[in-house]
């Protein structure tokens, strides 16, 4: 128990960043646009994402040349090229799947998201030769470059709607792992004024958050939470209770600031625009990531009783509020 006590400190030391206690705005103007676009929720293609169908890779037994290893994150990867000489950057492991959904479900309500896709059979050549596991594929285009970080307590975005709606995906998608160095601004050729602000690496979705006190205490993210977990996913709701205007989420975790500056509106708002996602886009997701239909079934269905537990928010009066559990 002490060594693990030990380590435990040693990690939060070394591997954590700080624990933040208030969100501010960033200096400088940016328009809303660089984070989100008010486009036709119904008319996006989920199933082909950002990228559209003629990015994306070979889906079953591409062949890619190996380049390099990922050196960063914590799943493996590699950084490999198709036949077209475009790169991807590959990620491995359980959060292959959710990551390349999560996107979908994200630029579907509006918010940047680069081309990603799931490679269910596919083979590199190469030092690492030989057929490889499932994985995600995320382009490395030559027009568009990662200019820097940034985060979710100082951005030009804190104090708008969209940006507060942001955060409500992330608790409805029950991702947990809001790191700064997982965020990234893009700019293309065009140089300054093409900036958008992406979440980029969302793979912590889709599962359950443990909330362990001591771990919250030494600022411990990497087991707060479950990822690509279906019944822990199922095991959450939304929403613990209301008090007044303020909404008391069942996820808890490292970021009380910024889940406490959500508002019952900011819920709303966001629900309304999960609500339009047709029932073939929510399937088309789903089957992106290389969920079977059983799966994705149970995971539509307690994603939509979430989006009806914050559209229930709607007209209520500013009283305190308790939610069933």
């Amino acid at each position: 128990m002490r060594s693990l006590l030990i380590l435990l400190v040693l990690t939060a030391v070394v591997g954590c960043g700080p624990i933040h206690t208030r969100i501010t705005p960033a200096e400088g103007p940016q328009k809303i646009s660089s984070l989100w676009v008010d486009d036709p929720v119904a008319t996006r293609d989920l199933f082909s994402g950002a990228g559209g169908a003629r990015t994306a890779p070979p889906v079953r037994g591409g062949r890619f040349a190996f380049l390099e290893r990922k050196s960063n994150g914590t799943n493996p990867g590699y950084e490999v090229q198709d036949g077209r000489g475009r790169k991807w950057s590959v990620k491995l492991g359980k959060e292959a799947q959710t990551e390349v959904v999560a996107s979908r479900i994200l630029w579907a309500v509006g918010y940047h998201q680069p081309a990603t896709y799931y490679v269910a059979k596919w083979s590199l050549t190469g030092a690492v030769a030989g057929p490889q596991e499932p994985a995600r594929f995320r382009l490395e285009s030559a027009g568009q470059k990662v200019a820097s970080d940034w985060s979710w307590y100082e951005n030009p975005f804190v104090g708008t709607q969209a940006f507060r709606g942001l955060i409500v995906l992330q608790l409805i998608l029950n991702n947990w792992d809001l790191k700064t160095v997982n965020n990234k601004v893009y700019v293309n050729d065009r140089g300054p004024g093409s900036e958008q602000y992406v979440v980029r690496d969302l793979g912590a979705s889709l599962g359950g958050a443990r909330q362990f006190p001591l771990l919250q205490w030494l600022n411990i993210r990497q087991m707060q939470g479950t990822r690509n977990d279906l019944e822990s996913f199922e095991s959450m709701n939304l929403i613990a209770g209301v008090d007044g205007d303020r909404v008391r989420f069942a996820y808890r975790g490292l970021d009380e600031p910024l889940i406490d500056s959500v508002r019952r509106d900011d819920v709303v708002w966001t629900c309304r625009r999960l609500q339009q996602i047709t029932d073939r886009q929510w399937r088309d997701a789903f089957r992106a990531g290389g969920y079977e239909p059983e799966q994705a079934g149970r995971y539509i269905t307690k994603i939509k009783a979430k989006i009806q537990e914050g559209l229930a928010l709607a007209g209520k009066t500013p009283s305190v509020t308790q939610v069933e559990r």
